[in-house]
C-alpha cells in the first residue's frame, strides 16, 4: 500500500522507472519518502512543459529543498557523489550532489543526455578578486553549439554561460563522453576515468533513473 501511494499518477512514456523510484525512496528513509512525494508532481508536470521550464522547475526544486553541506559533514568523507535519493534522504549535499540530482531528474523527464553536461569549474566566489574554489554545475545545450544554460546551487536564476564570468570550465562529462572544458575535444571514456561518476550512474540506475 505504501509503495502504491508513492508511485506517480500519470507518466507519458517516462524514461524513469517509477516503481523503482518509490522503492528507493523507502530504502533511504522518511526524508527521502517526503522528497519523492514532493518531487513526483514536479516530474509529472515537467513532462508536458517545454525544456527550459523543465530546467527551471528541477533547478528550483533541489535548490530550495537541499541544504548545502560539504561531504565531510554529510558523509564523513572528503569526496562522495550521492545518488538523488541519497541526497534527498539526507536533505543535504554539496555542489556535486545538487548537479547530479538535477541531471538524473531531467533525464527522468526525457531531456536527452546529449543536451546535458556536468561541468567541473573553478568558481570565483564573492566577485572579482574573491577566492577561487572547485565547483560543479549542470549545463544544458539547446543545440550542440549553443551558449549553454547553467543550473547552479549558488544562483537560482538560469543564466547562459556567457553571463557567468565567475565560472571557468575545467572539464565536462555525461553518460556519453568526457571533454576538456566545455568544448568538443574528447578527454577519454568518462566511465573509465571517473570512478565516482561510474558509481553514481550505477546507484542512480538502481533507483530508477536513466543514465
Amino acid at each position: 500500500m505504501l509503495v502504491a501511494g508513492l508511485q506517480a499518477a500519470v507518466w507519458a512514456e517516462p524514461p524513469g522507472d517509477v516503481d523503482r523510484m518509490a522503492l528507493a525512496a523507502q530504502a533511504h528513509g522518511a526524508k527521502a519518502i517526503s522528497g519523492w512525494q514532493a518531487l513526483r508532481p514536479v516530474l509529472t508536470a515537467a513532462l508536458v512543459q517545454g525544456e527550459v521550464a523543465r530546467l527551471q522547475a528541477i533547478n528550483d526544486f533541489f535548490n530550495r529543498r537541499i541544504v548545502f553541506r560539504d561531504d565531510v559533514q554529510v558523509w564523513g568523507q572528503i569526496d562522495y557523489w550521492a545518488s538523488p535519493f541519497e541526497t534527498m534522504g539526507k536533505g543535504e549535499g554539496d555542489c556535486e550532489d545538487f548537479a547530479l540530482a538535477k541531471y538524473f531528474s531531467l533525464r527522468a523527464v526525457g531531456v536527452a543526455a546529449s543536451r546535458l553536461r556536468l561541468v567541473y569549474v573553478r568558481a570565483q566566489m564573492g566577485g572579482p578578486g574573491g577566492p577561487v574554489q572547485a565547483h560543479m554545475v549542470l549545463a544544458y545545450y539547446a543545440q550542440p553549439d549553443a551558449d549553454p544554460l547553467i543550473l547552479d546551487n549558488l544562483i537560482s536564476e538560469l543564466r547562459p554561460a556567457s553571463r557567468r564570468p565567475d565560472l571557468t570550465p575545467v572539464f565536462s562529462f555525461n553518460a556519453d563522453g568526457l571533454w576538456q572544458g566545455t568544448g568538443v575535444q574528447s578527454a577519454g571514456d568518462p566511465l573509465a576515468r571517473l570512478s565516482r561518476w561510474r558509481d553514481a550512474l550505477a546507484k542512480a540506475r538502481a533507483e530508477g533513473f536513466p543514465p
